[in-house]
């Protein structure tokens, strides 16, 4: 063994448990299935052994060894690609689906974990060869605390409070307070609705917030986490039994309609706080120019 195995060595561990505690199943049960978790935890192992790698080839003044980070980079990118894929087939067959905005967040972020995973492997080496055992442990630990902050981002309680309001009919109207949902015209469905469906009103913090949560790939998102976690009073054939999300136009709050099948109002909205804001959906309009001239 050279003077760098044990550098290297500890480098790889310490990138592959960064990998395993970023690879979490959640209320949005992805990833669940074994083998998707196997590939995700084998391609955080590369990615350690990468990140690992640089510095000794750096030490050694190997630099053409460096570019082997371009084919990581062509990798992981291909990694973005299989989960936008996989999560696009089995879209169709969700009762309430992703959307694809939801899953182009979720593929990046399976994407930037890699990334991270390399930056630790690599500061962990880096100090282990520099410093000392200690010193390297201290660093590893403090750059996995950074890398479960940087994959946490922000959630919609962040921007908006969450208020319970009953849904009622106006002749044939859907309402969530005075909110038009969807004209339901058949008794039987009317009566179901009452009986199992919840209405929320999502009230946005500022500006910023009106125009983030318009987006419809953030509204499919909250209809999709509240869906599974909470289960859908709905099957494949019944548009009168689809949860949807409409906007007041004079004052940008959301009327969110929910069919769940635990009537739990506590922990919808808990639901409902946790989604996360999607990057796509972000928008900052009081920042531009216009704004502030």
């Amino acid at each position: 063994m050279n003077e760098y195995t044990y550098a290297i060595i500890f480098g790889v561990v310490i990138g592959t448990i960064t990998r395993i505690i970023m690879l979490r199943t959640d209320y949005r049960q992805y990833p669940t299935y074994l083998h998707g978790k196997i590939i995700h935890v084998s391609l955080g192992f590369i990615a350690a052994s990468l990140g690992s790698l640089i510095v000794p080839a750096i030490m050694e003044k190997e630099y053409t060894a460096v570019t082997l980070l371009t084919v990581a980079a062509t990798q992981f990118r291909d990694v973005r690609n299989m989960e936008r894929n996989t999560l696009n087939e089995i879209d169709g067959y969700e009762l309430v689906s992703r959307g694809k905005t939801y899953i182009e967040g979720i593929a990046i972020s399976f994407e930037s974990r890699n990334y991270l995973v390399i930056f630790t492997a690599f500061i962990a080496t880096l100090i282990f060869i520099l410093g000392n055992v200690f010193l390297a442990v201290i660093a590893a630990i403090i750059c996995i605390v950074i890398a479960k902050v940087l994959m946490s981002g922000s959630t919609l309680k962040d921007i908006v409070d969450i208020e319970y309001q009953e849904v009622h009919f106006e002749g044939a109207g859907l309402y969530v307070d005075n909110i038009y949902i969807m004209n339901i015209g058949l008794p039987e469905r009317q009566k179901e609705i009452l009986k199992y469906g919840m209405g929320f009103i999502l009230v946005p913090k500022n500006m910023n917030e009106i125009n983030t949560i318009a987006n419809l790939g953030q509204r499919q998102a909250i209809l999709h986490d509240v869906s599974v976690s909470l289960g859908v009073f709905k099957d494949s054939g019944t548009p009168a039994l689809t949860p949807l999300i409409k906007r007041d136009l004079d004052d940008g709050r959301l009327g969110v309609f929910v069919l769940p099948q635990v009537r739990d109002i506590e922990k919808a909205k808990k639901i409902i706080g946790s989604v996360p804001v999607l990057e796509s959906a972000i928008k900052m309009p009081s920042k531009s120019s216009t704004h502030n001239s």
